[in-house]
């Protein structure tokens, strides 16, 4: 069980879980009020202000260099993953998600000329994210990663 409590104890785990939770609940209250209703399934949903994709590897990347140093391998395996994550976001995981419209509208279109029976879902659309939506996750975990490292394990 040593193991276990190690686990539950690691800064980096913490302070990168973390991010993802204040990300997912900013989420929750941003949609709320840009659309004026509760949508709770946006606590767990890709896409979305702001990325909490983006606020977790920038957090672990910005928490490791303060821990580990910036010349470390260890924020340099961050670092990339940090990169890669972001730049996915934006590229495939956007593109992905504007072709799921496209091809829901087609799935209509067709279900209204045929009448097919159809279980097929709708795909998701929401599933990348905006630059914008990303820098507001990095800054987040920027954020959350310098108070979790001088604030809460100091």
């Amino acid at each position: 069980m040593d193991w276990l409590t190690q686990l539950l104890q690691n800064p980096f785990l913490i302070t990168s879980v973390s991010s993802w939770a204040i990300a997912q609940v900013l989420k929750v209250i941003i949609n709320a009020a840009v659309h004026r209703k509760m949508d709770w399934s946006r606590l767990f949903g890709d896409g979305g202000m702001p990325s909490g994709h983006s606020a977790t590897v920038s957090s672990l990347a910005v928490f490791t260099a303060l821990a580990c140093g910036p010349g470390s391998f260890q924020f340099a395996v961050t670092a990339i993953l940090a990169i890669i994550v972001c730049h996915d976001a934006t590229g495939v995981r956007q593109e992905t998600g504007k072709q799921a419209v496209v091809l829901n509208e087609l799935m209509k279109h067709f279900e209204d000329l045929f009448n097919p029976e159809t279980t097929e879902k709708e795909l998701k659309e929401l599933v990348g994210h905006t630059p914008l939506q990303v820098a507001a996750g990095v800054v987040l975990g920027i954020a959350n990663a310098f108070f979790m490292y001088y604030v809460v394990f100091s």
